[in-house]
């Protein structure tokens, strides 16, 4: 791992998420829980191109937020967050909850900062345990309904209410 410019924590953290779409890559593992490559490439709401999905994730490996599981010839390979990355659900709620008080956004993609600005800390770390059970394999009670189902309920209803219009 590259030792950064400075001491600096800010600065430290900009090299690692300075770039578009290392943290848009992050957001969807973690939100749309997508762990392989077709489905990062397809899901992704700007579109990200291949070579530049395939770099952020070689690099995010690199960097240890996520880790890769190794397949034989001919086998998906799939992502999983590490503990840094499942930390940074704080982070996306406040980038989120910035976003919707100062930048133009779209009902349907506002509906999930919403909830988790409402739900605060507690919900966030309700979703970091839910996040270690998926991708760390913790051993947590499951509890019902989830963050993610309530975060993909109030999705669906915020995409069917803009269908309805």
């Amino acid at each position: 791992m590259q030792e950064p410019r400075s001491g600096c924590p800010i600065n430290a953290t900009v090299e690692v998420f300075g770039d578009r779409w290392s943290l848009l890559v992050l957001r969807d593992i973690v939100f749309g829980d997508r762990r392989y490559f077709r489905e990062l490439q397809a899901g992704s709401e700007e579109g990200i191109a291949s070579n530049i999905l395939a770099d952020r994730l070689r690099r995010l490996v690199e960097l240890d937020l996520l880790t890769r599981e190794d397949t034989r010839a001919g086998q998906r390979a799939r992502y999983s967050l590490t503990e840094p990355a499942i930390q940074l659900v704080p982070v996306f709620a406040q980038l989120g909850s910035w976003g919707l008080r100062h930048r133009p956004t779209s009902r349907v993609l506002r509906v999930r900062a919403e909830l988790l600005e409402e739900g605060g800390p507690a919900l966030w770390a309700e979703f970091m345990d839910e996040l270690r059970h998926a991708h760390l394999g913790a051993d947590l009670p499951p509890r019902s309904p989830s963050v993610r189902e309530r975060l993909r309920a109030a999705y669906l209803a915020a995409s069917v209410s803009r269908e309805g219009r």
